[in-house]
C-alpha cells in the first residue's frame, strides 16, 4: 500500500511555503520571492529599454538617409539618372533622389558652414517640428529651404526669415537667397548642425548637368530585411552604380548600437545567475531547517524520491511566485514609462530625449519560461543532499 503520494507532497510543501505564523521560513520564502521578483522585473526592463533604444536611434538614422543608398561606384554625381522601377521591390517603400553640396549660410553679420541636402520639392521632411515642407518655386531669388531648430537657435534665425546660401562653383561664388518655411529636430546633433534641406532643383540649376544627382536614397517597407533587400537592388542595379546599406555609411552609430546588445547580454546574464544563486541559497536553507522532519519522513517509510518531491514544491511554488510578481512589474513599469515618458535622457549623449520602450511578447515569455526551465534544473542540486541524511541522525539534529 503507497502511504505517500505526489498530493501529499503538495499539501506538505504548500504548508511549509505558506504558514501563516510568523517563523524563519515565512521570512526567507519571502526573501526568495522578492528576489527572483526583482531579477525578473529588471530582465523585463532592461530588454525593453534596449530595444526600445536600439530600435529608436536606427529608425532616426533609416528616417534621415532612409534604408539603403544607391549612388555611383566611383562616388561621382550620377550624370544621366535612371528610372527608379528598374529596382523597385516589394520590399521597397520609396525612392527618392537626393544631392549634397557644401555650402556657406548666411544671416545678418553671421556665418556658418553646413551641407545642402537637395530633394524634391513637397517630398517628406524627416523631423519637421514647425513650419511646412519645401516647396517647388521658380523664382531663383526666393527659393525655400528648411533648416535645423539648433541651427536656427545658434544664429538667431526665425521662420519666414530670408538668408543666403553661397556655393562655390568652378572657382565662381553663387549666391541663393532662401526663405525659412521649416524647422526640424532629429536629436543627432551631427545631422542638426550640418545639414539643410533644399529643393533638389535648385541645386541642379547651379551646374552645367540640371539633372546629375549624388544617388538615391531607398526607404524599405517595416520589418524588411535590409541586407537582402541591398543584394536584390544591387542585382538589378547597371554596372557602375552600388547599392549599400546606411548601417555601411555610418558604421559608428550602429556599432554604438550594437554594443548596447553585448551589454543588455551580460545585464541579463548576472541577473539569472544572482536569481539562481538566491534560489539554491533559498533551498539548501530550507532543507537544512527541516533535517528533522526529513530524518521522521524517511523513518515512517518515505522514499527520498518523495521527500525530493516536498522540497522541489516548495522551489516552485518560490520561483512562479517570484516569476508572475516580477513579470507584473517589469510589463508595468515598462507600459507606464512608454504612457507617461517619465525618465528623461540627455539628448546631446543619447540622441534621444525620452526613455524609449519596446516591448516583445515572445521575448518576455522566453524570459519567464527560461528563468523557471533554469530554476528547476538548478533545484536538483541541493535535493542530491538528502540522499546523505541518515534519519536516526536527523531525528537528533538541533
Amino acid at each position: 500500500m503507497k502511504i505517500y503520494t505526489l498530493s501529499t507532497a503538495f499539501d506538505i510543501a504548500k504548508k511549509m511555503s505558506f504558514q501563516k505564523q510568523k517563523s524563519y521560513t515565512r521570512f526567507i520564502v519571502r526573501l526568495s520571492i522578492a528576489a527572483t521578483a526583482i531579477s525578473v522585473a529588471a530582465i523585463i526592463l532592461t530588454l525593453s529599454i534596449v530595444n526600445g533604444f536600439q530600435d529608436s536611434i536606427a529608425r532616426k538614422v533609416y528616417q534621415f538617409w532612409g534604408h539603403i543608398r544607391v549612388a555611383s561606384v566611383s562616388g561621382a554625381p550620377i550624370a544621366k539618372p535612371i528610372h527608379t522601377r528598374q529596382f523597385t521591390l516589394p520590399a521597397v517603400e520609396s525612392i527618392t533622389p537626393f544631392s549634397n553640396q557644401s555650402t556657406v549660410l548666411s544671416y545678418r553679420q553671421d556665418i556658418e558652414g553646413v551641407i545642402a541636402k537637395g530633394q524634391p520639392a513637397n517630398s517628406k521632411i524627416p523631423f519637421l517640428i514647425k513650419g511646412k515642407t519645401l516647396e517647388s518655386n521658380t523664382d531663383s531669388n526666393r527659393n525655400s529651404i528648411v533648416i535645423s531648430d539648433a541651427l536656427a537657435a545658434k544664429l538667431n534665425i526665425p521662420l519666414d526669415s530670408t538668408i543666403r546660401l553661397y556655393f562655390l562653383n568652378n572657382g565662381a561664388v553663387q549666391q541663393r537667397k532662401m526663405k525659412v518655411v521649416g524647422l526640424y529636430h532629429s536629436g543627432i546633433e551631427e545631422y542638426d548642425r550640418q545639414f539643410v534641406l533644399v529643393d533638389l532643383k535648385m541645386l541642379q540649376q547651379l551646374y552645367v548637368n540640371t539633372n546629375g544627382i549624388d544617388g538615391y536614397s531607398i526607404e524599405l517597407k517595416k520589418d524588411a530585411n535590409i541586407d537582402l533587400a541591398t543584394d536584390a537592388i544591387q542585382k538589378k542595379l547597371p554596372d557602375n552604380l552600388v547599392a549599400t546599406s546606411i548601417k555601411d555609411y555610418y558604421p559608428q552609430i550602429f556599432d554604438w548600437i550594437g554594443v548596447q546588445t553585448v551589454n543588455r547580454n551580460v545585464t541579463i546574464t548576472i541577473l539569472l545567475i544572482i536569481a539562481i544563486v538566491n534560489l539554491l541559497t533559498c533551498l539548501f536553507i530550507l532543507m537544512l531547517e527541516r533535517v528533522n522532519m526529513i530524518g521522521t519522513l524517511t523513518a515512517m517509510g518515505a522514499t527520498h524520491g518523495f521527500i525530493r518531491q516536498v522540497f522541489l514544491y516548495q522551489a516552485s511554488f518560490i520561483c512562479w511566485i517570484g516569476i508572475g510578481i516580477g513579470a507584473a512589474i517589469g510589463i508595468g513599469l515598462s507600459l507606464l514609462q512608454a504612457h507617461f515618458g517619465w525618465i528623461q535622457l540627455d539628448e546631446a549623449a543619447y540622441f534621444i530625449k525620452t526613455l524609449p520602450i519596446q516591448m516583445d511578447a515572445l521575448q518576455i515569455i522566453w524570459v519567464l519560461l527560461g528563468t523557471a526551465c533554469i530554476s528547476y534544473l538548478s533545484f536538483v542540486i541541493p535535493t542530491l543532499w538528502i540522499n546523505k541524511i541518515s534519519p536516526a541522525k536527523a531525528i537528533k539534529f538541533d
